[in-house]
């Protein structure tokens, strides 16, 4: 067993572990919600709280379960599009929010704050610093375990997917995809350097907001100059593994986050809730969230998009598997 294989055997063990923690504290949270002696979010209603919580709880069911897949042999079982998929989107959620949880726990340690970093996700109530300190290394954990177990995984099951070249990609959504990645990534990054327009509420922004505003710009520009890249039909100067890794948390964190902002930015828009106050414009941010879904997908679509070429060591090992034509380089297609 190789050295890396080594490693990130263990760390999938290590990040469905890790989130143990978070799932704890959730079910803890609905069921003292239940009984009356745990408190209810800002700006939700019991029933909305043990419906958003009971949304969380299956996700990190979710996350544990792929953290074991990427380890055990039965996950190699699992059909290839649903082990892919849960990946991109677990990768979108963790891997990509791992630098604000670092920038965030230092800021935090700096102002002399109890209860560093807290949940990114936005829904948590007011709780005592262990707390914040056990969702916040859970998040940390997974979201190194999977950056370090999934390529490991990846490079067992697809090791076609690491033997091509930049700018072998066809081009099908990827413009538009990539167009509208960017567009998303220009508008959050004028509104982190202060910009107002699209924004109702100004004196709601918070430093935590901007510093995820920047980072959602961020995946989003990144993501999108990837997946260009691997369409060009001259070749990047930058490798191929790299690109790939750029495009694929680029877009998860895309989906990811603006899928799971959505609904609950719609949910303020409509509901208004007294307490709670978003600082863009609802409309404004719901038609964002939308196309950073839409965009993601397309790039997601690129990513998995068999190649025009491929190199002759990539060509056999398929003739050998039978992949036959139009195989995807996921291994999706037969897989």
């Amino acid at each position: 067993m190789e050295a890396w294989d080594r490693v990130g055997r263990w760390s999938g063990y290590g990040a469905a572990l890790a989130l143990a923690p978070y799932a704890l504290i959730k079910v803890s949270w609905v069921v003292g919600a239940l009984l009356g002696v745990a408190p209810v979010g800002g700006g939700f209603d019991l029933a909305g709280w043990l419906l958003l919580n009971t949304v969380t709880i299956g996700m990190a069911g979710i996350g544990i379960a792929l953290g074991l897949a990427l380890v055990r042999p039965w996950g190699m079982r699992i059909p290839a599009w649903l082990v892919a998929f849960c990946a991109w989107v677990g990768s979108g959620f963790l891997v990509s929010i791992l630098p604000y949880a670092v920038v965030s726990t230092l800021w935090d340690a700096a102002r002399g704050d109890s209860a560093p970093g807290g949940s990114p996700d936005g829904d948590d109530p007011v709780m005592p610093g262990w707390e914040a300190a056990l969702i916040q290394f859970s998040f940390v954990s997974m979201g190194v375990g999977l950056a370090l177990a999934l390529p490991a995984y990846l490079r067992r099951r697809w090791p076609e997917a690491f033997t091509g070249r930049a700018g072998d990609r066809p081009r099908t959504v990827a413009s538009w995809a990539a167009g509208v990645a960017a567009a998303v990534g220009l508008v959050w990054l004028y509104w982190a350097a202060g910009g107002t327009a699209g924004v109702a509420h100004p004196a709601e922004r918070s430093a935590d907001g901007r510093l995820l505003t920047v980072l959602g710009a961020f995946w989003a520009l990144a993501g999108a100059g990837a997946v260009r890249a691997l369409v060009r039909t001259r070749p990047a100067p930058v490798p191929h593994r790299l690109l790939l890794a750029a495009g694929w948390l680029g877009s998860g964190s895309l989906f990811a986050w603006s899928g799971w902002k959505l609904p609950l930015t719609v949910f303020v828009a409509l509901a208004r809730p007294a307490d709670v106050t978003l600082p863009e414009n609802p409309a404004v941010a719901a038609v964002l969230h939308l196309a950073a879904v839409v965009a993601g997908l397309g790039m997601l679509r690129t990513l998995v998009s068999p190649a025009r070429t491929c190199t002759s060591s990539s060509r056999r090992t398929r003739r050998s598997r039978g992949a036959g034509r139009g195989r995807y380089w996921w291994g999706w297609s037969r897989r």
